[in-house]
């Protein structure tokens, strides 16, 4: 199994202090057939230089702009490929790993030999037995994917075996080089978020199957550049959710999810909207003008989804 050759792709924009810290944690891993590309993805900070002084011998790629998870990842899967990888590992910058991950990974490639695309067992980097993803499941009633080990306590017990699912995160995804050459790589328009649950949907649908792998464990910082509060997130979230909808759902099921989940969402999000900024312009609260701003970048995410406007978020939701 040690001959298997796996190629370990980390995606870095402004990261150097997690990137260095994945990286380190990478020094200890006792696989001894893997290789490591970082990827800069147009970082305006010192990223490339530091990762470079202090890890020589990693090769980097710099894209000079930042072309979101999906452009960034797919030229280090377009990369690998060239290598000759027979396994491909999409691994965030902001997390830790243990020495054995890729062990535990090929072990559950052995005792599921049908998985072609894994997903690690993620703790919280702040909480370390907190599990933040272990696979989830399409839920059509309410158009959204749920984890189902998600805020879970590991109690070495309960998500110990591997579980056939629907998807895996993208932050520690173990993939067949067979994938990316059957179905292509992951859809740059979704720039962030659910790109990697459509690769996975994808997947299914040509016959590969995806599988957790509870062994291979990773800790994250759970997006430290990217957290939930964050207007942008808003923005991502709802554009790409609508863009997953419609390459993956049929039209049956696209016309009860906007009818009954869709249209209401957004009516609530305007009605909210327009409270807060009413709240804000009389109060000169900070707290109801940052919702305000979260609300207004949710409904301009579907907006653009409508009017077919993708690649990065507007400049305002950045400031």
């Amino acid at each position: 199994m040690q001959c298997t050759k796996i190629y370990i792709i980390i995606l870095n924009w402004n990261g150097k202090k997690d990137t260095l810290e994945c990286l380190t944690s990478l020094q200890s891993v006792s696989f001894s057939n893997f290789h490591t590309l970082v990827v800069d993805n147009g970082s305006t900070d010192d990223s490339v230089a530091a990762i470079r002084a202090a890890f020589p011998h990693v090769p980097i790629h710099e894209t000079k702009q930042n072309l979101g998870f999906a452009g960034g990842n797919n030229y280090g899967i377009e990369w690998a490929l060239s290598k000759g990888a027979e396994w491909i590992l999409l691994l965030n910058n902001d997390t830790v790993v243990t020495s054995d991950f890729l062990k535990a990974f090929m072990q559950a490639v052995k005792q599921e030999p049908t998985a072609k695309i894994l997903g690690a067992k993620i703790y919280r980097y702040s909480e370390k037995t907190t599990i933040d993803h272990l696979g989830g499941f399409w839920n059509p009633k309410i158009g959204e994917f749920e984890s189902f080990a998600q805020n879970q306590i590991d109690d070495g017990i309960s998500f110990e075996k591997m579980e056939k699912v629907d998807y895996v995160s993208g932050a520690a995804l173990l993939m067949h080089r067979l994938v990316p050459e059957t179905i292509g790589y992951l859809e740059p328009r979704f720039f962030l978020l659910w790109e990697e649950t459509d690769f996975c949907i994808r997947a299914r649908r040509a016959g590969f199957e995806i599988w957790t792998a509870p062994q291979a464990k990773v800790w994250h910082k759970v997006s430290s550049s990217f957290t939930g509060g964050k207007p942008h997130m808003h923005y991502f979230w709802w554009r790409s959710r609508l863009l997953w909808i419609s390459r993956n759902c049929p039209f049956a099921e696209r016309k009860f999810l906007y009818t009954n989940i869709i249209l209401p969402e957004l009516w609530k999000h305007l009605r909210h909207y327009l409270l807060k900024s009413l709240q804000a312009f009389c109060t000169q609260n900070p707290s109801a003008k940052q919702k305000a701003l979260r609300y207004k970048a949710g409904l301009f995410g579907a907006l653009h989804y409508a009017f077919s406007r993708f690649g990065n978020c507007p400049k305002w939701l950045l400031k």
